[in-house]
């Protein structure tokens, strides 16, 4: 049976011209209906938190090398938060200053009756209290839903794809199929949702074919963005070979083009440069060889409820306990300030050659890529 989400709390009023013309004992009722004001949240660096990504399942159709192991246990479905307790909880930070929502996973699309979620958080856009609602996707449900999520706000989607090359793609995801994930794209494109290709740069893996990659986005109008592989979960035998520093990848790409450096932010980060023989856009996510950490802007929710105020630190925070021992946010209001207090300076990500082991220990699918 699906899953209706039915907004708890206090809801944002119409804007429309019957509520401006509403006087006298109406108007206070309307006024009391009207979202609560609220501090915005701010760590104790002084870096706002207009950025939250909610991983709405640690499930996923494929099984990326770099992001879970093969033989994956998953959480419990009595662990998970519902569909609308993440509402709640995004809804929360919406009210305190968060401008973007990004859905994660796993896969985000593989959860059920998630279309419900996205119609149900649309409303913030509605309102103007959400700049964005968006998601990162492997691409491969995407044709089935690339209408339906346009329809709810949704204007522009990560798709992770690190290779054309159809047994790489294979041997990557193992269990994905690229014309899936290519079909997907197009069906996004064709909603008239802007689509930017995420890439993980793997050495000796597709380190020979990040220019054919960046052509054939730039073609059909998309930005690339390449990140460093992150000493997150099991690392495999071989894996921290893998790593490869994209200031390498840049200096190879400047043998042939001329590279810009460019302002364009998405709110996340990746630094741009244009390409000024394609004048489309190359990203660089840079957590090993140059962190973001002096403008993090970021917190990450799981689907068990748990916040991470750091990707690359083990420090979180219970939210799950405090929606479901209130029905009131005051409880959940004073959680999530507590964790923000704590947000680091910056993480600790280093590649242990010696021991072979990651920093962080949960998988990348557990936090929400």
């Amino acid at each position: 049976m699906s899953q209706r989400i039915v907004y708890r709390g206090r809801t944002p009023a119409s804007t429309g011209r019957a509520e401006r013309s509403v006087e006298g004992p109406a108007r206070v009722l309307l006024d009391s209906l009207k979202p609560l004001t609220r501090a915005p949240l701010t760590d104790p660096f002084g870096r706002d938190i207009s950025y939250l990504r909610i991983s709405v399942t640690d499930r996923c159709d494929f099984r990326c090398v770099y992001c879970m192991s093969e033989h994956m246990t998953f959480l419990p479905k009595r662990d998970l938060l519902t569909l609308e307790e993440i509402d709640r909880v995004a809804s929360a930070f919406v009210m305190r200053g968060t401008r973007k929502l990004r859905l994660t996973g796993g896969e985000p699309l593989v959860r059920r009756d998630v279309m419900s979620l996205f119609r149900s958080l649309s409303r913030h856009l509605t309102s103007g209290l959400l700049d964005e609602l968006t998601l990162t996707t492997n691409g491969s449900l995407l044709e089935r839903y690339a209408d339906e999520l346009a329809g709810y706000g949704v204007r522009r989607i990560n798709v992770s794809l690190d290779t054309l090359d159809p047994d790489k793609f294979r041997a990557i995801t193992r269990w994905g199929e690229l014309p899936k994930v290519l079909a997907g794209i197009d069906a996004a494109r064709r909603a008239g949702m802007r689509v930017k290709i995420n890439a993980v740069a793997l050495k000796g893996v597709n380190e020979d074919e990040i220019e054919s990659l960046m052509l054939w986005a730039h073609d059909l109008g998309m930005d690339l963005t390449l990140i460093e592989v992150m000493p997150l979960g099991e690392i495999e035998p071989g894996r921290i070979d893998q790593f490869l520093p994209l200031s390498v990848v840049r200096a190879r790409l400047m043998d042939t083009y001329n590279l810009e450096d460019d302002a364009y932010r998405t709110g996340g980060p990746a630094r741009y440069v244009r390409v000024k023989e394609t004048g489309g856009l190359v990203g660089f996510i840079t957590p090993m060889t140059h962190n973001f950490c002096e403008s993090c802007n970021r917190v990450r929710l799981t689907c068990t409820g748990t916040l991470y105020m750091c990707l690359g630190q083990e420090d979180a925070a219970d939210l799950r306990a405090a929606i479901r021992d209130s029905d009131d946010d005051a409880l959940l209001h004073r959680a999530m300030d507590e964790a923000i207090s704590r947000k680091p300076k910056g993480h600790d990500f280093v590649i242990d050659r010696r021991r072979s082991r990651p920093v962080v220990g949960r998988h990348m699918s557990v936090t929400g890529g």
